[in-house]
């Protein structure tokens, strides 16, 4: 266990400061005996496999494994301790084959003297072990052969280590270990103080700068509105083209590298001849940079030239620009930038506990990591798959488990405490591609949507059929095929209910199916979209759905009344057809159920207020690139956004 050497100079330092002497010699003395070695793995396997049993010490080897059953048996996992129980008996029996392999057949005579009528009450197993001392070549006998092998020496190695690292995580850590990784966290937090000062005070300084722009600007607009002026009333006969002109050289006036002015016109009230003027000045703020736009609007007699250099549109569900949306940055709390990948970023997704992340990329890595510098980094770990992955989901209740899913038949069940992979499937030939993995809730169970091979070049079009199968993660096979019907479009994603019993599957013919997985059969469907559907979620409270379609649609369904839509975006401007064309856009709800992230590909993405809720939406942080997957944290407001600039961000906002 981390800090165990800094907890013990603290319990030394204190016992001093008390003047508890006697107790301070106790202390020195059971830690000079500390026959757990502090819970360190490396160290016990030294002791076993290097100590004791090399060196036939018998009765320590057999009182380091009770110690450890004590510990244990004031735990509440009987699981645990009979299963050390079975480690103790091939540990045990490995001493004496070491003793026999080694000619010293009197220290299995010694040993079974002094423990062989306890090793006959707990188990006849042992019966046929005490007649190996006086076998001829043991090795070669049907009932010893296997535990003279190599391959049985190593599987014990591995057994015994992948024991104790699961025992001691499990372990609940005392509060006193906690004080290192608390001063840990304080240090990283006074260096990050440090840095956003120091940032705050370039980002002033430039602040200072762009308001000297923005005077500078506001002069220029003022001196172009008095010429506009002059020369509409030196000539009342060629109006427009005086505004034309008026036109022409306020775009030749302005500083264009640095502000881009949007519109201008004056409006002239043609009964009474007024002219009336309207500058309006547009200035945005973030916390990396500072974007500027101005407008100004000049006409005259009701009609107006107007100059357009720059403005952000969102579109209506004909495609034609409906009104000005510009989302307002959000306000960062603070923001974790990951650089392990190598190549863009294909899927990332939270842990159940948010503690864990877990982030793939197109050259066919995973790699798990974790944000929080208070959080152990013993699961960290890389993946090799060998294969693009398609698909990441972690078990539901826990962060034991991760399952990946690749785009040549496999998918992948990696245990992050023991660092390996404890089960690899593969789909049936036909269906190669696992386009999405999702596990119940509730049940050890999940559910892939496979996909066979398509005839196009796009992303949809290179997709086929669909298989939907459903695994059972204890035996790790294949339960039942949920029932499409005959050569079924391509699942491309799956959601869960909260408890399990129904699974949201959306297609590439803008279908939506609903199963009941305790029957497994098709309880419902409705066509939700015009072409195929990226991404697929059950709303916070369970009676509406949330789809997400090529054409940049995202529809709010009711599932009391079929078919209703409850609230609806289009946000084709930063997911719309030609961006879906390489990958699958995504969405996600945050803990709340108020805020739905998507992808997009500008190199920020939109973040939409579900309806009744605030504003219309917020835009995140950029990368330097398109960001390719989304995700939030299950109880926090902390998201993430991987890119395919080969970067995956941990932004939580206020």
């Amino acid at each position: 266990m981390e800090n165990m050497q800094y907890a013990e100079e603290l319990v030394r330092e204190f016992l001093v400061f008390r003047g508890f002497t006697s107790t301070l010699q106790a202390f020195d003395s059971e830690l000079s005996t500390d026959i757990g070695k502090g819970f360190q793995v490396e160290k016990i396997m030294e002791l076993i496999f290097s100590v004791y049993v090399p060196k036939f010490q018998a009765e320590k080897l057999v009182g380091l494994l009770s110690f450890f059953k004590q510990c244990l048996s004031s735990s509440s996992e009987t699981v645990l301790l009979a299963t050390l129980s079975k480690m103790e008996v091939s540990i045990l029996r490995y001493y004496v084959v070491n003793a026999i392999n080694a000619g010293r057949r009197e220290k299995v005579l010694e040993f079974f003297g002094m423990k062989g009528n306890d090793l006959l009450q707990r188990s006849q197993d042992w019966t046929p072990w005490f007649a190996i001392p006086y076998v001829k070549k043991p090795s070669a006998d049907p009932e010893f052969r296997i535990y003279f092998s190599k391959e049985w020496y190593e599987a014990l190695r591995l057994s015994v280590r992948n024991f104790f690292s699961e025992i001691f995580n499990g372990t609940r850590m005392p509060a006193l270990l906690k004080i290192s990784s608390e001063k840990t966290t304080v240090n990283r937090l006074k260096r990050d103080i440090k840095q956003l000062n120091l940032k705050l005070s370039e980002l002033q300084a430039l602040l200072e700068e762009k308001d000297g722009q923005i005077y500078q600007l506001r002069s220029n607009a003022s001196s172009v509105v008095d010429e506009s002026i002059e020369r509409t009333k030196s000539s009342s006969s060629e109006v427009p083209e005086e505004n034309r002109l008026t036109s022409k050289d306020a775009q030749e006036t302005s500083p264009l590298a640095t502000f881009q002015i949007g519109e201008a016109e004056v409006d002239r009230d043609q009964g009474a001849g007024s002219i009336g003027i309207q500058p309006e000045l547009k200035i945005s703020k973030s916390n990396n940079d500072l974007n500027y736009s101005s407008s100004l609007r000049v006409g005259v007699g009701g009609t107006g030239d107007t100059i357009q250099l720059f403005q952000d549109g969102s579109y209506n569900e004909n495609g034609t620009e409906s009104r000005v949306e510009d989302f307002p940055e959000v306000e960062v709390d603070f923001q974790e930038t990951f650089l392990g990948h190598t190549s863009p970023i294909s899927c990332c997704r939270f842990s159940a506990s948010g503690n864990n992340i877990a982030s793939a990329s197109d050259d066919g890595t995973v790699r798990i990591w974790t944000y929080d510098s208070s959080t152990p980094a013993s699961r960290n770990a890389t993946i090799y798959c060998g294969a693009k992955i398609m698909s990441l989901d972690w078990e539901c209740k826990s962060d034991r488990l991760l399952l990946i899913g690749t785009a040549d038949r496999g998918i992948k069940a990696w245990n992050v405490d023991a660092k390996r992979v404890v089960c690899d499937l593969q789909t049936s030939e036909e269906f190669p591609s696992v386009l999405d993995i999702k596990c119940s809730p509730v049940e050890p169970i999940f559910v892939s949507a496979a996909a066979s091979k398509g005839h196009g070049t796009s992303y949809v079009d290179s997709l086929g059929f669909a298989s939907l199968t459903v695994w059972n993660m204890r035996t790790w096979k294949a339960m039942t095929v949920l029932p499409l019907g005959k050569d079924p479009p391509a699942i491309t994603s799956l959601s869960f209910n909260h408890n399990g019993k129904i699974l949201a599957a959306a297609a590439t013919d803008g279908m939506i199916h609903m199963f009941d997985m305790s029957a497994g059969q098709q309880i419902t469907g409705w066509p939700a979209h015009d072409s195929a559907i990226s991404s697929i979620l059950f709303g916070p409270d369970e009676t509406s759905i949330f789809s997400l379609g090529v054409d940049g649609k995202i529809f709010e369904w009711s599932l009391q009344n079929q078919g209703q839509v409850l609230w609806s975006r289009n946000c084709s401007r930063f997911c719309g057809p030609e961006s879906s064309k390489d990958r699958r856009h995504e969405m996600a709800l945050d803990a709340n159920g108020r805020r739905l992230l998507v992808t997009s590909a500008s190199v920020r993405a939109p973040i939409y207020q579900v309806r009744g809720h605030a504003t219309n939406g917020l835009r995140t942080l950029p990368h330097s690139a398109a960001i390719t997957t989304v995700d939030w944290h299950p109880t926090l407001p902390i998201f993430l956004t991987g890119s395919a600039d080969n970067s995956v961000r941990v932004t939580s906002i206020l």
